[in-house]
């Protein structure tokens, strides 16, 4: 690996020769477990290699292309060669923002979690739109996108939502989306048709890996079971099976009722708290102190990282970039890759631990 943030082609290209000779050993199959941290590991390479190498052997083209273009005109060949010169330079763009996720987490699953703030009924209708808003640059991406936790409002919106996004770097490019959103509308819930201003705040944590040890005692749980609430008919509300954990040192508190099984609820709750002490011990480490719980306090004026305006105008505004796209419908459509790459490579390529 590289140092400074980056980019070694070369030394990937060396680990993943070490890598095919390592699974080409006789016996290799013989232990699962290492087996699936080489291929793991062989699989992250090769996304980064393989795109590298295509990118190369278009650029060779490119050349070649030129060169016969020096020695004579070609109206044909000219065509070919700017359709060929677009797709390149698109596919630089891509590895360049690609380049930028090398932080130690940058490549996992991501999960996301979404609560309303200050704005009562109007601020839980804004996280839902959130959620679709990260469901939809989910699927325009082909990321899976699994519901872990669904606390719905009373009357519209959600209290909070939870989803878990698998998928090569989610984490590293949903990262830029941490923080509070606001929004500016016309209310449909205002009967005087009055602009309203609500706010909700976002959190991603990295997925952890089984390898990744996270020290849970026993001790520093509560563990609450309670009756699921919510769509789901009768079933779901005649049995304890909604499982809440808090986790007492750092107050952090996840709960999840998707599923009738309370066994099922608790795996995922716990999968939940892991990721969430994973990231709180990574901003406890850069911060020396337990950050990841505190600002949620501060959804509110003040705090926001990106606004949406709906009227009196349209308008996206991230405060962090100073990115704005007045096209509003089509961010809420999932088209955020414009404000991740401003906000990647406004904050740089992480150096490597």
């Amino acid at each position: 690996m590289s140092s400074g943030g980056t980019f070694d082609l070369d030394a990937r290209q060396e680990r993943l020769t070490i890598l095919d000779q390592e699974m080409a050993q006789p016996g290799f199959w013989d232990h699962q477990e290492r087996a699936k941290t080489f291929i793991d590991e062989s699989n992250r390479l090769k996304a980064w290699v393989e795109p590298w190498q295509e990118l190369a052997e278009g650029v060779e083209e490119l050349r070649a292309m030129a060169e016969l273009l020096r020695d004579e005109a070609d109206v044909d060949l000219e065509a070919e060669f700017m359709r060929e010169f677009a797709k390149q330079a698109g596919g630089v763009e891509a590895l360049e923002l690609r380049t930028m996720l090398q932080g130690p987490d940058d490549h996992r699953w991501a999960i996301v979690t979404i609560h309303p703030g200050a704005g009562g009924l109007e601020s839980q209708d804004w996280a839902e739109m959130l959620m679709r808003m990260y469901t939809r640059w989910a699927e325009r991406r082909g990321l899976e996108v699994k519901l872990l936790d669904l606390q719905p409002g009373e009357e519209a919106g959600i209290k909070s939502a939870t989803l878990e996004i698998n998928g090569e770097s989610a984490y590293g490019y949903l990262k830029a989306e941490g923080g509070v959103h606001r929004l500016v509308r016309i209310s449909p819930f205002d009967a005087q048709s009055r602009r309203h201003t609500s706010f909700a705040s976002v959190f991603i944590y990295p997925q952890v890996d089984d390898e990744i040890e996270i020290e849970i005692d026993d001790g520093d749980l509560r563990v609450d079971t309670y009756r699921a609430s919510g769509a789901g008919g009768q079933h779901i509300n005649k049995t304890d099976s909604a499982v809440r954990f808090t986790h007492l040192p750092t107050g952090i508190v996840v709960q999840c009722q998707q599923e009738r099984s309370q066994h099922k609820n608790r795996a995922t709750a716990m999968k939940m708290l892991r990721a969430a002490l994973y990231q709180h011990a990574l901003e406890a480490k850069e911060v020396e102190r337990a950050a990841i719980e505190a600002t949620k306090s501060e959804i509110g004026f003040g705090s926001q990282i990106r606004s949406y305006v709906f009227q009196p105008y349209t308008m996206v505004n991230d405060h962090r970039t100073g990115l704005k796209i007045t096209d509003v419908q089509s961010t809420m459509d999932g088209e955020l890759d414009p404000f991740i790459e401003a906000y990647l490579k406004k904050i740089g390529a992480p150096s490597e631990t």
